[in-house]
């Protein structure tokens, strides 16, 4: 079985289906802190008015500028490892913009302001290559854009924007270009040209955007997902049977365990944020403790099940011995369960203080050492099959202690309660907001592992096969999923900041990456089919198999893609909702129907698993693509002003 997959911070945010009950502002939360407030003695109650974490550029709240980048909600996306995950995600439940995210946005509307000429640009501190992109740069219903003072004449503009400077101004004055000038002067200078529909963007501008968002996503995502492929490289090469085991194993581990504690986690979100944001530091440690000691609680009749699951397997899954060594992988597994679950936990409680890459720099020590592992207790010190999840164990419990080193050297313990007897108390709003989440995850995993317990019906080639096309499919994902993301983050920013002429410009750029990205994965499939196999199992039957179904995996990757864009512009126009039921029509009332009939009533094998999916995604792609083309972008623009108006 692979390791469970480690999501990152902000897994499953905003995908809640029963969200519109369980928002930051749900009754439910707001009466648990509430009750938190009035019983809890905050011990650092005294060192708050010191600990102002309003922006040295620019005041937190967005009261005093509705249309700013740096006032607007923070990337309205999700993060999750499971395979082309379906749900119906919640109404948005956007949270404010971070510190370091605040200053970044602020940094990019300077740059906006300069090169639409609003405010002086200064030349000498872009470089070179700016200057010279200035001068093929095109913004929508313009000509070329020259660098400023080059001649061309200034755009007209609203009173209260200064002209700029000429031959004739003072040398002696007030500093020059966006750096000298007074943070309220450029908050000033924004409002103004976004009133007056001057701030436009470019292709190039919004395509170093999304690259600059979307390259550490993609690093984040294929090192989660590399402790998974660590088990499977390993063990796959040992047989056939042992691949399948992985594969069974690790549907099983998916249901029951990794989305049980993810989604149980998720409600986190809420309560370690509203804690955060009440002034009340320690009740952020408070709300950990308590999913940490709800979650081992969980665990305990996770641990049965998993104990006794080769007694469940054998019922279930015709092929005797994949179900007996999935079920000693499960007994060692259960090891890592403890630490699995304080991960889960921890990353919230991260999350709620605005660090957000906490998990990327535990996971860049994390999973080289465990692939590392795998390699030795398997092959080096030939413990064969058993060595794969002993590494699994001590990942996961590794995985906290990492989160714990980085936050106590570079976090600190401000939100740190100490372990006491208080977190034993007020469970009931917890578990109210932790079920729906629950809920949620599992409908993600459902989905698309129900074909690996199909293809075991096919024999245990078939199962091993099923394996390996899930692993590479995944693979995959790991590069136009984060690119969605990156999107949704650009098109949400400037839809809060009312720039509905750049938001789309953002989603067509966006979606031209997402075309590209897809081309290349079905290149690479189709070119490397016959070698690709081979890294994943010895087996001639096995790799035969494979090499004939990855044609088909190939030629969606392009419907992959864009149905992973389309979902991520809708989730950054708020109205990632009608995503979630296209796609749970899609997958579940056509996708799930195919592929049972084509696999076993035509005959096809796991080549009918995979037609069903690539239909599923072809028309996701393109019911989403006619839906984004005739909504109005306007209406979003509303929406966030309102939402925005009311944080």
């Amino acid at each position: 079985m692979a390791p469970r997959n480690i999501r990152s911070a902000e897994s499953a945010e905003h995908l809640n289906p029963f969200g519109g009950s369980f928002t930051s502002s749900s009754p439910i939360a707001a009466s648990a802190i509430a009750r938190d407030l009035a019983q809890y003695e905050d011990e650092d109650s005294s060192n708050t008015d010191g600990d102002s974490e309003a922006s040295t550029l620019r005041p937190a709240s967005n009261h005093a500028n509705p249309h700013s980048l740096a006032g607007s909600y923070r990337r309205p996306s999700y993060f999750t490892n499971v395979n082309h995950a379906t749900a119906i995600p919640a109404a948005a439940n956007y949270q404010p913009l971070t510190e370091g995210e605040r200053q970044k946005a602020i940094k990019e509307e300077r740059d906006l302001l300069g090169d639409n000429h609003v405010i002086p640009t200064d030349q000498r501190s872009k470089g070179l290559p700016h200057q010279i992109g200035n001068l093929f740069a095109t913004s929508p219903g313009q000509g070329p854009s020259r660098p400023f003072g080059a001649g061309r004449e200034s755009p007209i503009k609203p009173p209260g924007i200064q002209p700029q400077a000429t031959e004739s101004t003072a040398l002696l004055g007030p500093p020059s270009g966006a750096e000298g000038m007074d943070p309220e002067e450029i908050d000033r200078k924004w409002e103004e040209a976004v009133i007056a529909g001057l701030i436009n963007t470019t292709w190039k501008r919004e395509a170093i955007v999304i690259g600059q968002y979307s390259a550490p996503l993609m690093l984040t995502f294929l090192l989660q997902y590399s402790l998974t492929l660590a088990s499977v490289f390993t063990i796959g090469h040992l047989g056939k049977e042992e691949l399948g085991a992985v594969s069974l194993a690790s549907m099983t581990v998916s249901i029951t365990g990794n989305a049980v504690y993810s989604g149980l986690a998720t409600s986190l979100d809420t309560l370690c944020a509203q804690a955060y944001g009440s002034g009340k530091r320690k009740l952020v440690g408070l709300q950990m403790l308590r999913m940490v000691y709800f979650l081992w609680l969980v665990t305990v009749p996770i641990a049965v099940l998993w104990f006794f699951s080769e007694n469940i397997l054998v019922k279930i899954v015709p092929e005797t011995e994949v179900a007996r060594m999935a079920g000693l992988y499960l007994k060692i597994a259960l090891l890592g369960t403890p630490g699995y679950a304080c991960f889960e936990s921890g990353k919230r409680y991260l999350q709620a203080q605005g660090v957000f890459s906490a998990s990327l720099y535990v996971l860049i020590v994390c999973a080289p050492f465990n692939a590392f592992l795998n390699w030795f207790l398997v092959w080096k010190m030939q413990w064969g099959f058993i060595g794969a999840p002993i590494a699994v164990a001590v990942t996961e419990n590794l995985l906290p202690l990492g989160l714990f080193l980085y936050a106590y050297f570079a976090v600190g313990s401000q939100c740190w309660c100490g372990f006491t007897r208080r977190a034993f108390d007020n469970w009931g709003p917890m578990i109210r907001l932790a079920l729906p989440g629950l809920l949620m995850v599992e409908a993600e995993c459902l989905a698309f592992e129900a074909l690996t317990l199909l293809s075991s019906y096919l024999g245990t080639t078939a199962l091993a096969a099923q394996s390996v096309l899930s692993t590479i499919s995944s693979i995959t994902w790991q590069i136009p999923f984060p690119l969605s993301i990156a999107g949704s983050t650009r098109v949400a920013n400037l839809i809060g900041a009312t720039l509905v002429g750049a938001a789309k410009t953002s989603a067509k750029v966006s979606f031209c990456g997402a075309v590209i990205v897809g081309l290349f994965n079905m290149v690479l499939l189709s070119v490397l089919r016959d070698y690709i196999p081979m890294l994943f199992s010895s087996d001639a039957d096995v790799i035969a198999l494979v090499a004939q179904v990855l044609p088909l995996c190939a030629a969606f990757q392009l419907f992959d893609a864009l149905a992973a864009n389309c979902n991520g512009i809708l989730r950054g126009l708020g109205r990632q909702e009608v995503g979630g039921y296209i796609q749970l029509f899609c997958y579940y009332v056509i996708a799930m129907p195919v592929s049972i009939g084509t696999t076993f009533w035509l005959g096809w094998g796991v080549m009918g698993l995979w037609t069903g999916v690539a239909l599923a995604l072809l028309l996701v792609s393109v019911i989403e693509a006619i839906f984004i083309s005739r909504i109005s972008w306007e209406r979003s623009v509303e929406e966030a002003t309102r939402r925005n108006e009311m944080t």
